[in-house]
Order: structure tokens, then C-alpha cells, then sequence
């Protein structure tokens, strides 16, 4: 199996110790292709780009990161994978001018990262209007209506971003976010798109009152990518576990060694990639390695 890790990593981003004149310094000119290159040199295979971090940081998918990421690539043959943006970016609502500028935002990441042939591009197809409106009290009808029209909405962006960058339907892959997993579902078949199972979300409950392997059973066919995480169990209450997700392995109620044993005999080939900090990813890795070792890279 294949585990990596993401670029966007709080103390490379928010550095500790530092003045703010020096740590806005340090941001001006963070070197996205070297702090790839010292994740990759901790053993992580692919390494997942955040398209969030030229938000902030508008040089970390310039053309220049763009060719030091790519150079890095073919000399150690690391893998890519791309988070597309969430923050301030919502491709399911119904306003349509806010819809379109999302979608403008989501192509420009795509073509930008190109180049460096991601493997897979994952995509939160709901933003947080949509979990707004799901975690509101309305009644089942009223609630079906309207996270029915966001999930329209969604489809509509889908369409439009595999016309515009012409990747292929497959390489986008939808994460079970904080939207109902039926309806994220859903439009992974009516569209024929991947899956990415973010782990701890749907622990945490906010893909709705599912259990992770059944979630896992479902996205088997589609499943290209995971965000591997541990969380706190929902529980038969079906809370949601808010600020809950995002642990290290060993620190919630996953089962990880029944997770990789499924994923073992369904000849999963897709990353495992951690949304975890550099030290938490490499306490993780050495619980599976005391788990189910022969699934470590050798």
C-alpha cells in the first residue's frame, strides 16, 4: 500500500517561535517543492498538493513551484495528488455567480497542477453552506428539498469542470465531507466519479448515521483515494462528533487492522494518504506497522 501525506502542514504554515516579521517573511517565500521533498525524504508516497495554500500564498502553485515540484518528480519518482480549494469556495450552492467563480477557481488549480500528472484531484463537491443547511433543524421533507437542490447544484459544477479542463471523469474524486454519504454517492454514479473516503469524517458522523465499513463497502468500486485519520466513533446516538477528527492512528475507535485487511482483499491500489501532522504520520505509520507490517512499503 501506498501512504502519503499532505502539504498542508500547520507548522510549515504557521511556524512556532518565530516574530511575526519573521514569520511573514518566511511565508512570502515558502518553498512548496522543498517542503514536498522533505516529506517525501520521511518515506511518504504520493504527496497531496493543497490547493487551498495560494489563498494565502499565491507563489505555491505559481509556474516556478510548478517545474521544482515537477524536477522533484522525476528525480525521485514521487507521485502527486491535489486537493482542490474549499476555503471560500462553494460549487454546490444555488447562487449561480457564486457557483460559477468556484468553478473558475477549481479549473484554474487543475490546469496549474497539469503538468505534474496527479494522480487523482479530490474535490469537496458540498461547501459549508450545504453543511450549514444540513445540520439545521428542519423537517424531512424540507430538509430532502433543499440538500436535493445543493446536491443539483453540485452536478451542474462537476459538468462544467470535466468539460473545461478535460480530465478524465475518474480522476475527480468526491470526499464524504459534511453532506449526506447517499447523496455524495449518488452523484459519483450519475457522473462517473471517483471517491475519496476521508476515514475520520465518517467516523466523526458527517457523512450521516453510516458505520465505516459500510461506507468503505459502498465506495469500493469508485474508492481511488482515502484521507487516513482516527476519530471518535459517532456512537448509536449518531452525533456528530465535532473538532473530534484528525487524530492519529491509535487515538479514536478505528479498527485499523480490519481497515487494512479489507482494503488487502479488495487489492485496493489507491494512496492512503494522512491528514495529519509530519510527527502524528509517522506515529500512525508505526501502528500499522506493529499491525499488519507487510502492508508497509519495504
Amino acid at each position: 500500500m501506498r501512504f502519503g501525506i499532505i502539504t498542508m502542514q500547520r507548522e510549515a504554515l504557521i511556524p512556532s517561535g518565530m516574530s511575526e516579521e519573521a514569520a511573514m517573511a518566511y511565508l512570502a517565500t515558502l518553498d512548496h517543492a522543498g517542503l514536498a521533498r522533505r516529506l517525501h525524504a520521511h518515506g511518504f508516497d504520493p504527496i497531496e498538493l493543497g490547493g487551498d495554500m495560494p489563498l494565502f500564498l499565491p507563489h505555491t502553485l505559481d509556474r516556478d513551484t510548478i517545474e521544482r515540484l515537477a524536477a522533484l518528480q522525476s528525480e525521485t519518482g514521487v507521485g502527486y495528488t491535489v486537493h482542490l480549494p474549499l476555503w471560500s469556495v462553494e460549487p454546490s450552492t444555488p447562487l449561480a455567480p457564486v457557483r460559477e467563480g468556484s468553478v473558475q477557481v477549481l479549473q484554474e488549480t487543475i490546469r496549474a497542477t497539469l503538468p505534474l500528472s496527479p494522480a487523482v484531484y479530490v474535490l469537496h463537491a458540498t461547501g459549508t453552506l450545504a453543511a450549514e443547511f444540513y445540520r439545521m433543524d428542519l423537517s424531512h421533507m424540507a430538509q430532502s428539498f433543499v440538500l436535493r437542490r445543493f446536491q443539483e447544484c453540485a452536478r451542474e459544477s462537476i459538468e462544467t469542470l470535466l468539460a473545461q479542463t478535460g480530465i478524465a471523469s475518474r480522476q475527480l474524486a468526491i470526499e464524504t465531507v459534511e453532506f449526506p454519504f447517499d447523496l455524495t454517492w449518488e452523484l459519483a454514479e450519475t457522473l462517473d466519479l471517483s471517491i475519496c473516503l476521508d476515514i475520520g469524517h465518517v467516523l466523526a458522523g458527517f457523512s450521516g448515521p453510516w458505520g465505516l465499513f459500510e461506507v468503505l463497502e459502498g465506495c469500493l468500486p469508485r474508492l481511488a483515494e482515502i484521507h487516513l485519520h482516527d476519530a471518535p466513533w459517532q456512537g448509536p446516538q449518531r452525533a456528530i462528533q465535532y473538532g473530534q477528527d484528525h487524530r492519529q492512528l491509535g487515538t479514536g475507535d478505528l479498527d485499523v487492522a480490519r481497515l487494512l485487511d479489507r482494503l488487502a482483499a479488495a487489492d485496493f491500489g489507491g494512496p492512503l494518504v494522512f491528514e495529519l501532522t509530519v510527527e502524528e504520520s509517522l506515529a500512525s505509520v508505526e501502528v500499522i506497522r506493529a499491525l499488519r507490517p507487510d502492508v508497509l512499503p519495504s
